[in-house]
């Protein structure tokens, strides 16, 4: 059957993870007829492959791993090629999302819980903002006009949102996993800023505020969570402030489940989640505290919308593992200087500040 959808749309589903593999090949460094020459292909496959057009999750499993290890072998830079598999996940939801209904498969927010690294993907398509891990990378000079971000055009951003509402609205065509379908589609609604497409993001989440009455664990905690941080994107902070409270606070399951959650998000447990049951089930034995801390500590700089829900697990992770500054004092003296700094602004709620002191408590204490 013929391909309904526009060429332009097509091109849509490997511009993320092309446009990473142009950064690889420039950390190379190599043009792109010299790497062409290295790898044994002609220079439209690599033109091909960084426009996008030849989306690389299409190339077969072998030939994929087989161009990662010669990149690597040519000298390209590690944590760029760490972050193909992230890029190629937002291609994947990018293209799902633009296509039909009628042609749209089983959605792949439905599929599997999506990490922070997908996420900061899709938004580097929608809104230009590079991802935290490649923010403080100087531009290489380029020949002629060379986009700054894997951006999709406007028309493809505007078509992507109106698709992500629908989907989040009729939840059921994703069958079973209909609930993740919806907080996944919900959460990234939040990244258009337009004004109507913000009011109409803060009513649906609004809407859904039911969920965050609910007290400790319920079948519904990670959608109130993803609602209440959502909210808390949009400029609304009372409605997490109320989720740590109601359904975090002296609950031991909802706190692990956060735990857990917050080290898929950051890439610290590393398996695949196909939903969200993973909150309740997994343990800290999956994932590494120390690698948790760090993440949570570089959050506590750079999201300052979130940091009551930073400080709350900060609090609990080093509650239930009161030795990790020994295993990192150079990662606990930031957190100590962090913490003075926000004990003295004054701007965090009660609670965070309660939290924060707790935490320095333990800081000092094992200094001594």
């Amino acid at each position: 059957m013929a391909d309904k959808a526009p060429a332009q749309r097509r091109a849509a589903t490997g511009i993320v993870a092309g446009y990473v593999l142009r950064l690889i090949r420039e950390s190379v460094p190599r043009t792109q007829t010299e790497l062409a020459e290295r790898l044994g292909v002609d220079l439209a496959t690599v033109q091909g492959r960084e426009s996008g057009r030849r989306p690389l999750a299409h190339m077969k499993a072998g030939a994929f791993l087989d161009l990662r290890r010669r990149l690597l072998a040519l000298g390209a830079d590690p944590t760029l090629l760490g972050l193909l598999d992230a890029a190629m996940d937002a291609d994947r939801i990018i293209g799902a999302t633009l296509l039909s209904p009628e042609d749209a498969q089983r959605h792949p927010l439905a599929d599997w819980v999506h990490t922070r690294d997908t996420a900061h993907m899709i938004a580097w398509a929608l809104n230009g903002t590079a991802p935290p891990a490649l923010s403080n990378r100087p531009a290489k000079a380029r020949r002629g006009p060379v986009a700054p971000a894997p951006l999709l055009p406007a028309p493809e951003r505007s078509l992507f949102f109106t698709r992500l509402r629908d989907s989040a609205e009729a939840p059921e065509r994703a069958g079973e996993n209909g609930l993740l379908l919806q907080r996944q589609a919900l959460y990234l609604s939040s990244y258009d800023k337009a004004p109507e497409a913000t009011s109409w993001t803060a009513y649906a989440l609004h809407a859904r505020r039911d969920l965050l009455a609910a007290r400790g664990w319920t079948p519904h905690w990670a959608a109130a969570r993803s609602t209440a941080t959502a909210l808390a994107r949009l400029g609304d902070r009372q409605p997490l402030l109320d989720f740590i409270e109601r359904a975090m606070v002296d609950d031991d399951t909802a706190e692990i489940a956060n735990l857990n959650y917050w080290a898929y998000w950051f890439g610290a447990l590393r398996q695949p989640q196909a939903d969200d049951g993973f909150m309740r089930e997994s343990g800290p034995s999956e994932w590494e505290p120390v690698a948790l801390m760090r993440s949570l500590v570089e959050g506590l700089h750079r999201a300052p919308g979130y940091v009551d829900l930073y400080a709350h697990s900060l609090w609990a992770l080093l509650t239930a593992h009161r030795w990790l500054p020994l295993a990192s004092p150079d990662l606990a003296d930031r957190l100590s200087r962090r913490t003075v700094q926000l004990l003295d602004d004054g701007l965090i709620s009660s609670r965070a500040r309660q939290e924060l002191t707790a935490v320095h408590y333990v800081l000092r204490e094992n200094r001594t």
